[in-house]
C-alpha cells in the first residue's frame, strides 16, 4: 500500500511538472529563431489565441519551439528534402513542412543588413550559425528542398557556449515579397544542429525596383462549356496576377490560379498572365489559348492538386491532396498505387497501410463526379516508407500498472513505433497510454 502511495505522488509530480514544461513559456531544451519570428515560435505565440487552432496548423512545435534538432552538416546532411521546416519530423509531426504562398505569417525585414536573434533555453557548446534564404526564383507554392535556398551568411564561434548577441546577415537586393530564410545552429559537443525557418516579407529598400519574370506552366486545369479555370507556377517577388482575356483585364489574383466564368460554348479565348511586384513593376506576359467545349461534351472534374505525403512510418503513407470541382459535384478521389487502385474515399486524404518497410511507392489519385465523369490524374508522388530497423539493447516502451510502473531513467533511449526516443524527464509510467514518447514531448525527444 505504501508502494502505491509513493508511486502515486511521483506519477502526479511529474504529471504537474510535464504541464509546467507544456504550459510555459519554454521547456528543458534548446533554442529557437525569436526575431525575426520563426515558423515554430510564430506557433508558440498563437497558441495564446487557440491552443486548438495552433496545435492543428503547427503541430506539437507550440510547446516546444526550441526543440527542432536533427543532424548537423547541411547541407549535405541534415533533415531530408521536404522535412527541412519541421526538422526531419524532431516533434513527431511533419506539419511546419507544409507550404503556400499564403499560409504562414510573415516577419517583414529590409534588403540589405538585419539582425536575427536567438533565444537559448540551453546555451550549448557552439560550432557556428549559418543562414540560408529561397532564391528570387523559387516556388513558394512548393514543398522547400535544398535546391531552393542559398547561403547569404554565416557566423562562426569558438566552441563556447552560444550567446545572446544578434547576427547581422545581409538579405541580396534582388529578394522582393515573400521569402523563407533557414538558419541553422550547429552544436560543437553533440551530432545535432537546430533548424529554424522564418517566413518573410522583403521590403525594397533598392533604388533599383526588380522587375518580376513572366509567369510559367500557364495551363488550362478545367474547360467545361461556359467556364475556363486557369493555372500556372507560384514565384517569388511577386503580390498578385493580372488575367487578360483578348487583350481586355478581366481579374486580378493573389494566387496563381483563376477560373473566368460566363464564356460562350464552343469558342476561342486568348489570354495572358501578368506578375505583378511588390513595388508595381509587371513581368512579360504569358499567353495561353483555350477553346470552351460543347454543351454536350463530357465535362470531367479538375485534377486533384498537390499530391503529397504528411509522413510516413515502417508501414504506412499519410496521403494529402487538393479538392478536384465539377458542376454535379465529387463523389469520391480513387488512389492509386503502383498504377493499381487500392482505396476510394470522399475526403481529400487517405493513409495507406500494411505497407512494407524501406519500400518505394508510386501514388495518383483521380477525382469521380457525381456523375462518374473521371478526372485526369494528379500528380505523381514517389514516397519510400520507413526502414524498419531492429536495435539491440534498446527496450520496447510499454505502459506500466499502478501495481508495476514502468521506470524511464534521464537519458535513456527506448523504441516507440519504429522510431528511437531518448528520456528528458525521469518519470515511472503507471498505465497512462498518453505518456507514449509520440505524444509527449515534455518527458521524450526523438533521437
Amino acid at each position: 500500500m505504501k508502494k502505491q502511495i509513493l508511486g502515486t505522488i511521483l506519477c502526479s509530480s511529474i504529471l504537474f511538472g510535464a504541464s509546467l514544461a507544456i504550459g510555459g513559456s519554454e521547456a528543458s531544451a534548446h533554442g529557437y529563431v525569436q526575431s525575426p519570428i520563426s515558423r515554430g515560435y510564430q506557433g508558440h505565440l498563437d497558441r495564446d489565441t487557440n491552443w486548438n487552432a495552433a496545435f492543428q496548423k503547427y503541430g506539437a512545435v507550440i510547446n516546444e519551439p526550441q526543440s527542432l534538432e536533427a543532424l548537423k552538416g547541411y547541407p549535405q546532411a541534415g533533415p531530408a528534402d521536404g522535412q527541412i521546416a519541421s526538422a526531419g519530423g524532431s516533434l513527431g509531426d511533419f506539419n511546419l513542412d507544409q507550404q503556400t504562398s499564403s499560409l504562414w505569417t510573415k516577419q517583414s525585414i529590409d534588403q540589405g543588413a538585419n539582425l536575427f536573434t536567438w533565444r537559448y533555453t540551453v546555451g550549448h557548446a557552439t560550432t557556428k550559425w549559418h543562414y540560408y534564404m529561397t532564391k528570387a526564383d523559387w516556388n513558394p507554392n512548393d514543398k522547400l528542398e535544398r535546391s531552393d535556398f542559398e547561403l547569404i551568411g554565416t557566423i562562426n564561434h569558438n566552441g563556447t557556449p552560444a550567446t545572446t548577441t544578434p547576427h547581422a546577415i545581409n538579405v541580396p537586393s534582388d529578394r522582393l515579397g515573400y521569402h523563407v530564410i533557414l538558419a541553422v545552429w550547429d552544436v560543437a559537443d553533440t551530432a545535432n544542429a537546430f533548424y529554424n525557418v522564418i517566413d518573410v516579407d522583403v521590403k525594397g529598400d533598392s533604388a533599383i525596383p526588380v522587375k518580376p519574370q513572366a509567369p510559367q506552366n500557364v495551363r488550362a486545369e478545367n474547360v467545361t462549356a461556359s467556364s475556363v479555370e486557369l493555372a500556372w507556377n507560384g514565384q517569388a517577388n511577386t503580390v498578385s496576377y493580372n488575367v487578360y482575356r483578348d487583350g481586355e483585364l478581366v481579374g486580378n489574383t493573389n494566387d496563381p490560379e483563376f477560373k473566368d466564368a460566363g464564356l460562350n460554348e464552343e469558342t476561342t479565348y486568348n489570354y495572358e498572365i501578368e506578375a505583378v511586384s511588390q513595388t508595381g513593376l509587371t513581368s512579360d506576359k504569358t499567353a495561353i489559348s483555350v477553346t470552351t467545349r460543347a454543351t454536350t461534351a463530357e465535362e470531367k472534374p479538375t485534377a486533384p492538386k498537390n499530391l503529397h505525403s504528411m509522413g510516413e512510418t515502417t508501414s504506412s503513407v499519410s496521403l494529402m491532396w487538393g479538392a478536384s470541382t465539377h458542376t454535379q459535384g465529387i463523389k469520391q478521389y480513387d488512389i492509386y498505387r503502383n498504377g493499381q487502385l487500392v482505396a476510394s474515399t470522399p475526403s481529400t486524404s487517405y493513409t495507406d497501410e500494411n505497407l512494407a518497410s524501406g519500400t518505394t511507392y508510386s501514388y495518383v489519385v483521380r477525382a469521380i463526379s457525381t456523375t462518374d465523369e473521371v478526372s485526369d490524374a494528379s500528380n505523381t508522388l514517389s514516397v519510400t516508407t520507413k526502414q524498419d530497423e531492429t536495435i539491440e539493447g534498446i527496450r520496447e516502451w510499454k505502459v506500466g500498472t499502478m501495481a508495476s510502473p514502468e521506470r524511464y531513467s534521464m537519458n535513456e533511449e527506448v523504441r516507440h513505433n519504429g522510431r528511437v526516443y531518448i528520456t528528458i524527464v525521469p518519470h515511472f509510467n503507471f498505465g497512462d497510454v498518453t505518456w507514449a514518447p509520440d505524444q509527449a514531448p515534455t518527458l521524450f525527444r526523438l533521437k
